[in-house]
């Protein structure tokens, strides 16, 4: 036989056996490679269940107290291990006297990027989170030299030690590890925090849970948006809330400061005395009536109905808990989740959006109020309307939704002219008004 006929014959006996290997005998055998070549190295993987890997770990309940003691337990020591990560006082001082030696000019207070490299080495591991490259860059500010202040940047460390420390001691109250503080934790932290806030000493011990219960509801009006009952310790730690509440730390506060800090004993004080002033058969909750006296007292019925619709009511009567909300959207409508809260009680027909009869029925009340105050002068719905929608500009010419609310920039008033007589004359006067001299001018 010759060499042309075996060469035949193998390249025959190749296909048959070429052949014979299916797609799925191929990745077996593929696999059964891979297998061996894995325990040859110590990886052997044959022994590991099959699917997707654990994504999500529950969370123990009341009925496993060891697990729930081992997760304490873990948490306990994770939040230790992260204050020891954080500067102390010493730490802190030293690190200005590092940054003190090596300004550039004693006069100017400004340190090159070479020397703050520098400090970053001599100041040790701890110090090194906070002296990236990326904050040197931040805190330029338009010196010819490229360099940078080193009060800025000291502040800077300052600031984020005390964000770190914060965000620790609000971990230590969140009790299912989360990321998030309830309701019942927030009251908690505030509780414990009360002995610390010298501004706070002349309250009586029996105010103290209607005080925490005023704080508590503005983090949670403000900062659950999606009314879960709970708020992000990241969102806490963002907004200027916790700033003006640790503020009352602070020996010498001015009287005019703690008037506009909603946290201040003063400010307390003041929404819980209108609360009481407004229960006139001191049963401790508001009626549609009681609540008609709001303010000026000029809150319209139609707004005033939507009110006890929509909000949380106890046989039809308000408690103090949806008293400080309804407070907080009427004193903030300028801001977006007051808007929302406000839009929600205007939407009648629950739709998502505010036509022309939504509107012509909140202004009806307005021109009703306007003839009892005894007001000779007759507005028209059409001329309002035209107004409204022309403040507001939406998208759809004959629909308002709370996202053309919020885009214009002229919330607040829209919002003003629908629910009280008050507002809406201040918009018809409001050329009056700006002439008018101020005082203290």
């Amino acid at each position: 036989m010759d060499l042309k006929e075996l060469l035949k014959r193998k390249i025959k006996k190749l296909e048959e056996d070429e052949n014979k290997i299916t797609p799925e005998i191929s990745l077996k055998l593929e696999d059964e490679h891979f297998q061996a070549l894995l325990k040859k190295w110590g990886k052997d993987t044959s022994t590991q269940k099959q699917g997707l890997p654990r994504f999500f770990n529950r969370i123990p309940n009341d009925s496993e107290p060891l697990r729930l003691k081992l997760r304490e337990d873990s948490r306990a020591n994770l939040h230790k291990r992260k204050n020891l990560t954080i500067l102390d006082r010493n730490e802190l001082n030293n690190l200005w006297v590092l940054l003190d030696n090596h300004q550039s000019s004693p006069d100017e207070q400004l340190i090159t990027y070479a020397d703050f490299q520098k400090v970053s080495q001599l100041a040790g591991p701890k110090v090194k989170p906070y002296f990236k490259p990326s904050v040197f860059a931040k805190l330029q500010q338009g010196d010819p030299q490229g360099r940078v202040s080193i009060i800025s940047l000291f502040n800077y460390v300052m600031r984020k030690v005390w964000t770190d420390q914060t965000r620790v001691g609000l971990s230590v109250y969140d009790t299912t590890g989360q990321g998030y503080l309830t309701e019942t934790e927030l009251e908690n932290y505030i509780t414990e925090l009360l002995p610390t806030l010298c501004q706070l000493d002349g309250l009586e011990k029996s105010f103290h849970s209607f005080y925490v219960c005023t704080a508590v509801r503005k983090f949670l009006f403000f900062l659950d948006v999606v009314r879960a009952n709970r708020v992000r310790i990241l969102d806490i730690l963002a907004c200027t809330f916790l700033d003006d509440l640790l503020e009352l730390r602070d020996e010498d506060v001015s009287k005019e400061v703690q008037e506009q800090n909603w946290f201040s004993a003063p400010s307390a004080l003041r929404i819980y005395g209108h609360y009481l002033n407004l229960d006139r058969d001191h049963n401790g909750m508001l009626s549609k009536s009681e609540l008609a006296s709001y303010g000026s007292g000029t809150l319209t019925k139609p707004f005033l109905d939507r009110v006890f619709q929509t909000c949380l009511t106890y046989s039809g009567e308000m408690d103090y808990k949806t008293y400080l909300d309804l407070v907080l959207a009427l004193e903030n409508r300028g801001e977006p989740q007051a808007l929302a809260f406000l839009f929600r009680i205007l939407d009648i027909q629950e739709c998502g959006y505010l036509d022309a009869f939504t509107l012509n029925y909140f202004f009806r009340a307005i021109q009703d109020q306007m003839k009892a105050h005894g007001s000779g002068q007759t507005v028209s719905f059409e001329d309002v309307k035209d107004e409204l929608f022309d403040m507001v500009r939406p998208k759809d010419p004959e629909k308002i939704t709370l996202s053309d609310l919020l885009a214009c920039g002229q919330g607040e008033t829209f919002v003003s002219i629908l629910i009280e007589f008050q507002g809406f004359w201040a918009y018809e006067h409001r050329e009056q008004i700006s002439s008018e001299p101020q005082e203290g001018i």
